[in-house]
């Protein structure tokens, strides 16, 4: 069974940087596709970025774009989110997300994995 934890959230200030890791375990990750996505209170889930595990293709919301970077370290099976420029409206807790293949990867009901999430606060 596939496992995400993610760690790395917390408090920093408009214009701060933070680093999130998804560490996955449970399964063999070739043909996956893992991202970010984040829900603020009173808000939907909505896609951040995601990465193809095997070629690190990157894709990216236009909201972020620019300012957050995802990568993954396949001999660590771990996927990060460097966010940085961080704007009051990126506060939400993140979660990292893992499907099979890529279609429709900015869509969350076709992720069959999901890590607890991580709460990322960003003060003004």
């Amino acid at each position: 069974q596939v496992q995400l934890v993610e760690s790395g959230g917390g408090l920093v200030q408009a214009g701060g940087s933070l680093r999130l890791s998804c560490a996955a375990s449970g399964g063999t990750f070739s043909s996956y596709t893992m991202s970010w996505f984040r829900q603020a209170p009173g808000k939907e889930r909505e896609f951040v970025a995601a990465i193809t595990w095997s070629g690190g293709s990157t894709y990216y919301a236009d909201s972020v774009k620019g300012r957050f970077t995802i990568s993954r370290d396949k001999a660590k099976n771990t996927v990060y989110l460097q966010m940085n420029s961080l704007k009051p409206e990126d506060t939400a807790v993140y979660y990292c997300g893992a499907m099979i293949g890529f279609s429709y990867y900015y869509v969350g009901r076709v992720y069959a994995y999901w890590g607890q999430g991580t709460q990322v606060t960003v003060s003004s």
